[in-house]
């Protein structure tokens, strides 16, 4: 394309499209830029679901639109973030849809040691000022674990000296949940197998165990990277079995190592923490055992001399019961002249008693009780007399409510009710009838409008060719034949001789003409 400087000739220049335009741009910029490497930092960063990232690149004078695919972010060893400085390699194109330039990006790697510690300080910062630092959340390691499970590399000799160390001090179940410990795979795989083990259920097929190892050998801070993921501290952190990190050697720290609840500096290391040794134990336990029993036997050999001492000041049992048993003597031989002295008192009173007694006496108190009995005889005839008139008037005023003719009334009113009910429901059940019947006239009035046969009697026809509805005219020139359904029949054209049809029982849906 050639820039048009008079204005007699742009009337002559031919013209281009905006796609046009937008493609010449687009095939300049991927010819002169088809491989570059950018160093910037890293801006807005966007991740939707396709998996896809989207960012830009700029410096402290310009900005340029970054794009990564899906493919191509899954494979980074290190994920971009915010205000990392990086170096992206990759091809510039154009995106015509917003008619901009941007960069796909086909690899992206820090700007060297110092942007990955930048990194790695912000990430700490962050998890600190959210408190997974915090040395109150760290729980205490088991004493004594029965089952261990380690989260390590199956194929290094870091779970040969973990195994070995474990074996020496006090040999345990161990659970090993092979992982990669450096590369791309590594944080998701750590990350998950920490989440695995928690998630595994008490007493199920598989134990649980009662705590965790992840371990790996030393290396660059490229290779313990993966470590200082926050998918892998934040999974830490979350971890409700006790967690002890030994990732490389004692001069390596990882993000790991802060939200552990024990850091070791080596693997081997870890396993010393997890274990006590087995034979320092059992002598403890010797010893521990042989002081107890001294004890016992002391304690036992103190209560026995303090019971003869205790002993030793109580008086003789013959000395205890020697007064009671005197004084036992003196009352049984005080018993018997008391019980003939008591005996004759009785006797005494039983006489003088007995002398009041009169045959007149009595028959003054039989007689006097028999009047008293005739008295109250009179008095009870006329009060049950009048007890059993009340009961009478009672039950005579209660019967004549229950008469024949209070019976009828009540059921003449009874009936009248169910006839004014029978009645009402009559007046109600008719108008519900006739309202139904006129909404269903209004609706079969409405699908007689709204339905194709009201058409056709308008004037209008459906058009059918081989069975199908024939809606433009190349099908109608295509069909072998055609059928035309009127208001009062239907009829076939072309093919064979057309022939008047009766109008279909059913409504079909078509195109009118």
């Amino acid at each position: 394309m050639d820039l048009i400087d008079d204005p007699e000739e742009a009337g002559n220049a031919p013209e281009f499209s905006v796609s046009e335009i937008s493609g010449a741009v687009k095939r300049m910029i991927e010819g002169e830029f088809s491989h570059v490497r950018i160093k910037g930092e890293v801006g807005r960063v966007s991740r939707p679901r396709s998996g896809h990232i989207y960012l830009d690149l700029k410096d402290d004078r310009a900005v340029i639109a970054g794009v990564m695919w899906k493919g191509v972010a899954s494979r980074l060893q290190t994920q971009p973030e915010e205000g990392m400085e990086v170096v992206a390699t990759g091809r510039l194109t154009t995106f015509p849809g917003q008619s901009k330039y941007q960069i796909v990006i086909e690899d992206l790697k820090p700007a060297g040691m110092g942007a990955l510690m930048a990194l790695l300080e912000k990430r700490k910062a962050q998890l600190h000022a959210e408190g997974l630092f915090d040395a109150r959340r760290k729980r205490p390691l088991p004493y004594l674990p029965e089952v261990i499970g380690v989260v390590t590399s199956p194929s290094g000799a870091v779970i040969r000296d973990i195994l070995h160390r474990l074996r020496d001090r006090f040999p345990r179940k161990v659970l090993i949940w092979p992982v990669a410990v450096q590369g791309a795979a590594c944080a998701p795989e750590v990350a998950r197998a920490i989440e695995g083990f928690n998630a595994m259920s008490p007493g199920g097929a598989m134990p649980r165990p009662d705590l965790l190892i992840v371990a790996r050998g030393g290396g660059s801070v490229e290779d313990l990277w993966g470590f200082n993921e926050e998918a892998v501290a934040r999974a830490a952190a979350a971890s409700d079995i006790p967690l002890i990190s030994a990732v490389g050697h004692e001069t390596d720290t990882t993000l790991i190592d802060y939200v552990s609840d024990k850091r070791a500096p080596t693997p081997t290391a870890a396993a010393e923490l997890a274990v006590p040794v087995r034979h320092e134990l059992m002598a403890w336990f010797d010893t521990a055992a042989a002081r107890m029993s001294g004890a016992l036997s002391a304690g036992l050999q103190r209560r026995g001399q303090r019971l003869a001492d205790l002993g030793r000041a109580l008086p003789k049992p013959d000395a205890l019961v020697e007064g009671p048993r005197q004084r036992l003597d003196m009352l049984g031989d005080r018993l018997a002249p008391a019980l003939i002295a008591g005996v004759q008192q009785r006797k005494v009173r039983l006489s003088d008693v007995a002398g009041s007694l009169r045959p007149a006496t009595l028959r003054r108190q039989v007689q006097a009780n028999a009047q008293r009995l005739t008295s109250a005889a009179d008095r009870l005839a006329p009060a049950l007399h009048r007890v059993a008139s009340a009961r009478r008037d009672q039950l005579t005023a209660r019967t004549a409510r229950f008469g024949p003719h209070l019976l009828q009334r009540d059921q003449t009113q009874a009936a009248e009710r169910i006839a004014g009910l029978v009645a009402r429901l009559s007046r109600v059940g008719a108008a519900q009838v006739s309202r139904l019947r006129a909404q269903l006239d209004a609706m079969d009035r409405l699908r007689e409008t709204l339905g194709y046969r009201a058409t056709l009697a308008r004037g209008y026809a459906v058009i059918r060719g081989g069975g199908q509805i024939v809606t433009t005219k190349a099908a109608a020139a295509n069909a072998p034949g055609l059928e035309i359904e009127f208001s009062d029949g239907r009829m076939t054209v072309g093919g064979s001789k057309a022939t008047p049809k009766k109008s279909a029982p059913k409504p079909e849906q078509g195109s009118l003409f």
